[in-house]
């Protein structure tokens, strides 16, 4: 089985402190509290899809935390959402911002819009950023059901492109849960069941704490996938007032039992 790794999208968040960040913590103290209080061993560092990385706060995150720690970087927006006119301009400008971060930076998660559906034009885009990141382990989330079909999980294995799995609110037009593994890289992303989320801010969108019996149903698909994987990140993005701290050491506790809970794997739609 290959390693698994836990932890949350982001760290520096406002409403952490008091919930589970000590009152009067600094901004520059919670990211080792983070690594060496709370005992996470990686990151997916999400602050990157609203700014370019810069080299100063990339070296920041590698000297405040532990040698062997793991981050992932989410992609700028500018390269899954708001596209310009020149793609590769920003895709180099995006590689020479995480370079401080060096062999811990284990992989890059790009996920792309509701609006990103499965066109000929998206499938190209997606062989364009394959090429533009050669030798990156590149994670793909899809928000689109309609990428929910055989032939597209496919599509990731022959890019070497990794699927994001994700948990999201069960509403039309939303991925489902789906464990597939696509490339060499596990990934799973927990973003809360608020079925709220087209009607929401997104600062509360992810306002949901999972509760135990929840969380038990995914240890075993977990285990699964890691079995065949090289790494298995599974992050918490339910980050409204630090509930995906919560879930997320809750989840570190489970996998150090055996399963209780199954979920059956979601079928792929009919063609």
């Amino acid at each position: 089985m290959g390693e698994i790794l836990i932890g949350t999208s982001g760290f520096s968040f406002d409403d952490w402190v008091g919930e589970v960040y000590p009152a009067g913590i600094k901004k520059q103290e919670m990211l080792p509290y983070y690594a060496n209080k709370m005992g996470f061993r990686a990151l997916e560092v999400n602050y990157t899809y609203y700014a370019m990385p810069s080299h100063k706060t990339m070296e920041s995150f590698t000297r405040r935390t532990p040698a062997d720690f793991s981050f992932v970087v989410k992609a700028y927006k500018g390269i899954t959402h708001d596209l310009g006119d020149d793609i590769s301009a920003t895709c180099r400008l995006f590689k020479e911002g995480i370079k401080p971060l060096g062999p811990g930076m284990k992989a890059l998660l790009f996920q792309f819009p509701y609006m990103f559906g499965p066109t000929d034009e998206n499938i190209g885009y997606l062989k364009k950023l394959r090429d533009e990141f050669t030798g990156y382990e590149s994670v793909i989330e899809f928000r689109n059901a309609g990428w929910f079909e055989e032939k597209y999980y496919d599509l990731l294995r022959e890019l070497s492109l990794g699927s994001c799995i994700v948990d999201e609110p069960k509403l039309k037009g939303l991925m489902p849960f789906v464990p597939e593994l696509t490339s060499q890289t596990g990934y799973f992303r927990f973003h809360g069941r608020n079925r709220r989320w087209f009607r929401e801010p997104v600062d509360i969108r992810y306002d949901y704490l999972y509760t135990d019996k929840e969380l038990r149903a995914f240890v075993a698909p977990i285990r699964d996938v890691a079995k065949k994987a090289k790494a298995t990140f599974v992050f918490f993005n339910n980050c409204h007032a630090g509930k995906a701290v919560k879930n997320a050491l809750m989840m570190i506790e489970m996998l150090r039992e055996e399963p209780v809970f199954t979920m059956p794997a979601c079928r792929y739609r009919d063609n």
